[in-house]
């Protein structure tokens, strides 16, 4: 639960403080900007790749949120429209999909008493009605349409390229891995063997 409201709200609240205060950061040097740029776009790359050698589903769901939110301080620090409205709507569409991860992983764990991906393997034969959930989370948090966070990262993507077309680079590697650490997440733990030790387990329904 914790995780939830830190994910949901206290997470983007620092996103929502920056679009408060955007009229202020206006007033300041574009280069001190053009840093915060490209700090936030590197930032996101590494987490993102950071990522792939989590074995913690709830390490993996934090990491995640913070690569997300890279592009967001990104396209708030370019200032125009579209990064503003897309930034808005990315930490709307983002802030109720990783809760919801959360919120999976706590049931799994309440369940496995672990959060090891070598333990949470195969839960499509005994949830299926979670590894539904898991597949449209997970689909929301890799930008899937009709999702908010598609809406989102086009218009942070709009943004980001009016400033630098060099953005472009590490915004297409972002917006890939996403999708991949996204995938890897929900096929290592819906699919294959499952653990031979879950003797006293029960549905979640």
């Amino acid at each position: 639960s914790g995780s939830m409201i830190l994910a949901g709200i206290m997470l983007k609240l620092g996103g929502y403080g920056l679009l408060r205060v955007l009229v202020f950061l206006q007033k300041i040097n574009l280069k001190l900007n053009y840093i915060w740029l490209s700090v936030s776009l590197l930032g996101g790359f590494y987490i993102s790749l950071k990522c792939f050698c989590q074995v913690d589903i709830k390490s993996l769901i934090a990491y995640s949120s913070v690569a997300h939110m890279s592009i967001v301080i990104g396209g708030i620090m370019v200032m125009n429209y579209w990064g503003f409205n897309g930034s808005y709507i990315l930490m709307i569409g983002h802030g109720l999909c990783s809760s919801g991860m959360f919120c999976l992983a706590n049931i799994s764990y309440e369940r496995l008493h672990s959060r090891s991906m070598y333990i949470n393997k195969g839960l499509m034969n005994f949830m299926p009605s979670m590894s539904l959930w898991w597949f449209l989370l997970l689909s929301s948090n890799m930008a899937a349409p009709p999702s908010l966070n598609l809406m989102g990262e086009i218009s942070l993507i709009n943004s980001l390229m009016s400033w630098s077309y060099f953005s472009m680079i590490l915004l297409v590697l972002i917006s890939f891995f996403s999708a991949g650490y996204s995938l890897y997440l929900f096929s290592y733990t819906q699919h294959g063997m499952f653990y031979q030790g879950l003797y006293s387990f029960y549905m979640g329904v």
